[in-house]
């Protein structure tokens, strides 16, 4: 007997359609899985055969062949255990045929029977609503793809409770989302003492979308200013949030809610390229994804390795990364705010003015050289971030809080999107010169700096950008001298 069952496989962030195809047929016991599985769908058999045993189902004593279509894709992970028991029961008359029409089945089984929560839920469900069909889920990822408006979860906790629905000796668990998640407590500016350029700096970031990279001595402060710019930056819209939730979904975060605060990633640097910029035989998302519409913080710049930094040339300007492999070429959203810390060379304290720099100036020259040039160029804004000692610890001034320079932020922002529809860090080409109009004096200090400094075109736009986001959180119609002159201020020379 044939039974089938509708299930997905993940391809990147998109959930493909798949047919579980299960044919039980007199013969030798034995059992045949084909469709190009990956090692966790090939291992579902033991835990398939333990699981329906345990729960007082029978095993067929017969010749099993289970095959997942389309047979030229590649699938992975355990997801398809729920679908292959379910298909088994139905081929045996355990579980009526009809019952799984309409329906689309994913769920990793326990030894006992238990169901166990699956990656990308949300990713599940936009496939079921792209069908139209109703989605059984281990009942935590129920709760996940619930989020996705539109589409009917059913949550079960063990495969005895499923098949009691499709059996209709149970009624069915139609799941809701959860209450939203509560936002994150909020990191306070005033945490940081001092550092009134950084801050400054971080403000501009925030408004405009502009990278940052900060320069300075162990402990000045670069960590914890970074930490604190996802809640300068606007919520989320649902849109966004449900962009966002579907790519943290596909790399196997188990979700509550959804994404409402911009996400903060922080890797190690000793991340791989493929963990930054993603990778896997089936292409995952990597770091540059997972900060899609937020921050990604690079702490110790220079220590990450060349191909990885270079990597992420491409992103930043494009907002998306293609990862091509031999089996696919996958291209993924990475819209992010780039936030970078170093030292200023290899012993951390080069111009610090208490403690000596013991690094040879081509030791030095070596550590700054492993950002390469064009890379350097992405930056907009590049400040200084100084230690300070304990005595201007003490006398530093408070300083204002998150929420203040935030309220700076969304009117900036507001003002952004409605003049051009998008934040002044993307601005480019010709929407750049419609955009930024600059007064005589303004005009004239940019083309000297530029000048003095051997701007390249691509700084020289960037300067541009950052002198209209000084305007706008300014509430200025034009960009004036002033601006400009602050912008320029945030071109360190490394």
């Amino acid at each position: 007997m044939l039974a089938q069952v509708r299930s997905y496989t993940l391809f990147g962030l998109d959930a493909v359609p798949v047919t579980v195809e299960v044919d039980v047929s007199p013969g030798l016991p034995s059992y045949a899985l084909v469709g190009l599985p990956d090692k966790a769908v090939e291992e579902s058999r033991e835990r398939v055969r333990a699981a329906l045993k345990n729960s007082g189902f029978p095993y067929p004593q017969a010749r099993v062949v289970v095959n997942l279509a389309p047979a030229e894709l590649r699938k992975e992970g355990s997801h398809f255990d729920l679908p292959i028991a379910l298909g088994l029961l139905a081929a045996q008359g355990v579980v009526p045929l009809e019952a799984l029409a309409g329906l689309a089945v994913a769920g990793e089984l326990g030894l006992d029977g238990a169901l166990r929560p699956v990656p990308g839920a949300v990713n599940l469900a936009l496939g079921a609503l792209g069908e139209g069909k109703r989605l059984l889920l281990p009942l935590e990822s129920a709760k996940e793809a619930a989020l996705v408006e539109g589409v009917e979860v059913y949550g079960a906790e063990s495969l005895l409770q499923a098949v009691a629905y499709l059996r209709g000796e149970e009624e069915p668990r139609r799941v809701e989302p959860d209450d939203p998640v509560a936002a994150l407590e909020a990191l306070d500016l005033r945490d940081v003492k001092g550092q009134a350029k950084a801050k400054r700096a971080l403000e501009i970031a925030a408004a405009g979308y502009h990278h940052l990279l900060m320069v300075g001595s162990p402990g000045s402060g670069k960590t914890m200013l970074a930490r604190r710019l996802p809640f300068l930056l606007p919520p989320l819209s649902q849109e966004a949030a449900l962009e966002v939730s579907r790519i943290h979904s596909a790399a196997g975060q188990i979700l509550k809610g959804l994404l409402r605060t911009p996400p903060f990633r922080a890797p190690h640097h000793t991340v791989s390229y493929a963990g930054l910029i993603g990778g896997g035989a089936i292409p995952k998302p990597g770091e540059v994804s997972l900060a899609h519409r937020g921050v990604l913080f690079l702490d110790e710049f220079p220590e990450f390795s060349r191909d990885a930094l270079e990597a992420l040339r491409q992103p930043l300007e494009d907002g998306v990364v293609t990862v091509s492999r031999a089996r696919a070429s996958l291209t993924f959203p990475a819209r992010f705010l780039l936030v970078a810390a170093m030292n200023p060379c290899p012993c951390g304290w080069y111009g610090d003015p208490e403690r000596a720099c013991t690094c040879t100036p081509a030791s030095r020259q070596r550590y700054v050289g492993k950002i390469s040039g064009p890379l350097l160029d992405r930056f907009d804004l590049v400040v200084e971030v100084p230690r300070l000692t304990p005595a201007e610890l003490a006398r530093a001034p408070e300083g204002e809080g998150t929420e203040a320079v935030r309220e700076r932020v969304l009117r900036a922002r507001e003002r952004m999107l409605a003049r051009q529809g998008r934040p002044n860090g993307e601005l480019a080409g010709k929407a750049l010169r419609e955009h930024v109009r600059l007064t005589s004096g303004a005009e004239n200090l940019l083309q000297a700096a530029a000048k003095r400094m051997l701007l390249s075109a691509r700084s020289y736009d960037r300067l541009l950008r950052v002198a209209r986001t000084i305007a706008d959180l300014q509430g200025a119609e034009s960009v004036e001298e002033n601006h400009v002159a602050e912008a320029l201020a945030y071109r360190k020379t490394l």
